[in-house]
């Protein structure tokens, strides 16, 4: 009777006296409960109760609430006393046996969500992932090795032991598709079964590359939405469709940038020249007035997409890439992934109907500052320039001793925000919204650069007394010191250094003296220099970005969750300590999780 009560009453969280040396899980419904003193917990992680099954005991433990408190969020004893809970938003009692749909779940941030799910509510109902088999790989093969075998889940193995893959196949179920296909590839069945019992959609799914071929950027960051919007349509129980974005869908704006949402056809280069010009669209040139024409979102999609896609052709593959690079910027965008973003989010809005939306618009996305433990990032992520990434090519190159130098505004900001603290945010912003499940859309910018701003010029010294005092070594074990960084606002000076720092390095002198090494060193030279100047170039817009995330919306979120909530779910960045997080938290998690360890030296 206890057990069942236990089980019905205080599923939210509980821990045993013995930890981990109990191997039983006394919350699983097909567990019994062990011999030990078990301590359960309100939704908001506080101590409640104490049952002892030796003496049958019940101990309730009181804890300080708030004059206001929500009626619904209560607990209710065993002879129907109510306790009360602190007012909050109550994140961990909305995931109680929700069921979501999670697409780009094999991704950085996604996976980092779903980690925070299981680990903070075990009883929430099913998670379906919808992951693409790839070639001879599976879905379900890649949900084993890419999530469930994943580092970053490693407390939720601890909790469940050798429960944990049973624990994780239980709640993960593969949905084979893809945002990219109709009906997002799923069988007519199965489509119908999810259209029943999803409560939550959360499109995470997304190419972060700035430059990608334009049909391609296309296909996923503006169909995929749309796609998926047209599925939540049919879903007869859905309570919210969170859609993650990017903090720079709002492309060339200047100065503080609100929280607002996009709506079809919005160009922010029209958007600039009305409010800058007072000379009529009429007397403008021809090219001008076509750039400033209404964004044709669906015409986009089907013109880029009207012929199939051929990757093998290189010279296609560039004019694709070149092309969606024009068009963004044409219409008022730095490159085409911000771009293809802020057409997925005009999709969403055109089709939403009645459908309640969030859409978070994380900035620059990096390593856990905390949870489930400090420094993890996508151990498996090859460094592309994106914006998932942005700074570790550039501290990567920076302490293997490759560039010394980098084009960028050293009083400008660059916009950063950990990924459990994106995580936090989107928990909250969901439970609140869903709770309420009305009509509608809402902006949450998780951002620095209003409330805490991480300066280029403070980053390019923490680099440097990083790498002074654990430098990289080279392939002969040797260490490999670094100067400090030089930041140019010029791209000749730019320019100019990086041939004179590759030039004077002690082995490009000593190749002088044979005129085959010269050749082949001149060779290594010109590679090694475009690919920094190419790498600064497609930086260029974020290195001298004019725009500033206002986050009152996502401050206000914070403020209405209990003291507890902002414990278990924090996001205000305004707490991080920019130097301790990225020379003690980012960069050895960079080195740890990408690097695997290579080119550490050891401490004598």
């Amino acid at each position: 009777m206890e057990a069942n009560f236990l089980k019905s009453t205080f599923m939210v969280n509980a821990s045993c006296s013995k930890r981990g040396n109990c191997r039983k899980l006394p919350w699983r419904k097909d567990t019994n409960l062990c011999n030990h003193t078990i301590t359960t917990f309100s939704s908001h992680g506080v101590p409640r109760l104490q049952y002892k099954k030796s003496t049958g005991a019940f101990i309730y433990q009181e804890e300080a609430t708030s004059e206001k408190v929500k009626q619904d969020d209560q607990l209710l004893k065993p002879n129907g006393t109510k306790v009360m809970t602190e007012e909050g938003i109550g994140i961990v009692r909305f995931l109680k046996g929700k069921n979501f749909l999670i697409t780009g779940a094999t991704g950085f941030v996604a996976k980092v969500f779903i980690e925070k799910i299981l680990r903070t509510e075990p009883e929430v109902g099913n998670l379906y992932l919808l992951i693409r088999s790839k070639g001879n790989v599976t879905a379900e093969d890649r949900l084993k090795n890419e999530i469930i075998n994943s580092e970053l889940f490693r407390c939720v193995r601890e909790a469940h032991g050798s429960n944990y893959e049973d624990f994780m196949l239980n709640k993960l179920v593969v949905v084979d598709g893809a945002v990219t296909d109709d009906d997002l590839g799923m069988e007519e069945k199965v489509a119908m079964e999810l259209s029943e019992i999803v409560d939550v959609i959360v499109n995470s799914a997304a190419n972060t590359t700035f430059d990608e071929r334009y049909d391609v950027a296309l296909d996923i960051n503006t169909g995929g939405p749309y796609r998926l919007m047209k599925f939540a349509a049919k879903c007869t129980r859905l309570k919210l469709f969170l859609h993650v974005s990017t903090a720079f869908v709002n492309g060339q704006r200047k100065g503080r940038i609100t929280e607002q949402s996009f709506k079809l056809g919005d160009s922010i280069a029209r958007e600039r020249f009305m409010s800058s010009s007072s000379a009529p669209l009429s007397t403008s040139s021809p090219s001008l007035r076509s750039s400033l024409l209404k964004l044709d979102v669906e015409g986009e999609i089907e013109s880029a997409l009207r012929n199939p896609v051929n990757l093998q052709d290189k010279h296609e593959t560039q004019k694709m890439k070149e092309f969606g690079l024009e068009m963004a910027r044409t219409y008022g965008w730095q490159d085409t992934y911000v771009f293809t973003k802020a057409m997925g989010e005009m999709a969403i809005e055109s089709i939403k109907g009645d459908v309640p939306v969030v859409i978070v618009r994380p900035s620059v996305v990096e390593s856990t500052s905390n949870e489930p433990f400090p420094g993890w990032m996508e151990g498996n992520r090859q460094v592309y320039i994106t914006t998932i990434s942005m700074m570790d090519p550039v501290i990567l190159y920076y302490g293997k001793g490759q560039i010394s130098c980098f084009l960028v505004n050293p009083k400008g900001v660059l916009d950063v925000v950990p990924a459990d603290m994106v995580v936090n945010s989107m928990l909250a912003a969901m439970a609140k919204h869903g709770a309420k499940g009305k009509p509608g859309t809402h902006v949450y910018h998780v951002a620095s650069s209003v409330t805490n701003p991480l300066i280029f010029e403070d980053l390019a010294k923490m680099l440097y007394d990083h790498f002074s005092s654990s430098p990289y070594v080279d392939y002969k074990g040797r260490k490999i010191g670094v100067p400090e960084m030089k930041l140019y606002v010029s791209w000749d000076d730019f320019s100019d250094h990086i041939w004179r720092d590759f030039m004077e390095r002690p082995g490009n002198l000593a190749a002088k003296s044979s005129s085959k090494l010269s050749r082949r060193i001149e060779n290594v030279l010109l590679k090694s220099v475009e690919q920094a100047k190419n790498l600064a170039k497609i930086y260029e817009p974020y290195t001298f970005y004019g725009g500033r995330f206002d986050n009152s919306n996502t401050q206000q979120l914070m403020e209405e969750m209990s003291e507890e909530e902002r414990k278990a779910f924090g996001f205000d960045v305004v707490n991080i300590n920019w130097k301790d997080y990225i020379i003690n938290v980012h960069i050895p998690g960079l080195r740890s999780y990408v690097m695997k360890g290579r080119g550490t030296s050891r401490r004598p």
